[in-house]
């Protein structure tokens, strides 16, 4: 199922101020929220603006060393939810498919570090069906979410 980044917002939990990634599904009315770092959250929503900040982030790092490698992002695909115990939320895992002068190659990697590669480059991003059905979620409860950016300050 194709995806994007539809925001990058704070949630409060009962621990705190959390950040989610929140991903629009096409055709579809919900959306998959995927709980991150704020590390990840901010260098996310830098991607999404394509923002230059002078000296490179670790994503942008990774992909200009992939870039120089001959290497660039095909794809990626949040392809799993790990159940906690209870079946409330869970980890997500994603894949990072690449194309090098050797031939394609699938890189497993956190969905939020992916993200943030997708977010530099314009790589299609996939959830399957699965991860959609174990992990969907009402749009609405996201829409009123602070941004990540006015939270931030960073940005």
């Amino acid at each position: 199922m194709q995806a994007s980044i539809d925001a990058v917002r704070v949630a409060g939990t009962p621990q705190g101020p959390v950040p989610v990634v929140v991903l629009a599904v096409d055709g579809e009315d919900d959306v998959v929220p995927i709980f991150i770092g704020f590390e990840e959250a901010t260098s996310i929503a830098r991607g999404l603006e394509a923002d230059d900040i002078g000296r490179p982030l670790t994503h942008d790092l990774l992909l200009d060393v992939m870039e120089e490698l001959g290497s660039r992002i095909d794809r990626v695909v949040v392809n799993e939810i790990e159940q906690r115990d209870g079946g409330q939320g869970g980890t997500y895992i994603a894949d990072l498919h690449l194309e090098t002068p050797r031939g394609e190659t699938v890189v497993d990697a956190r969905p939020s570090d992916s993200l943030a590669l997708a977010a530099r480059t314009n790589a299609p991003i996939e959830v399957t069906e699965d991860v959609f059905e174990n992990g969907r979620d009402d749009s609405e409860k996201f829409q009123e979410l602070q941004d990540i950016r006015d939270v931030s300050g960073e940005m």
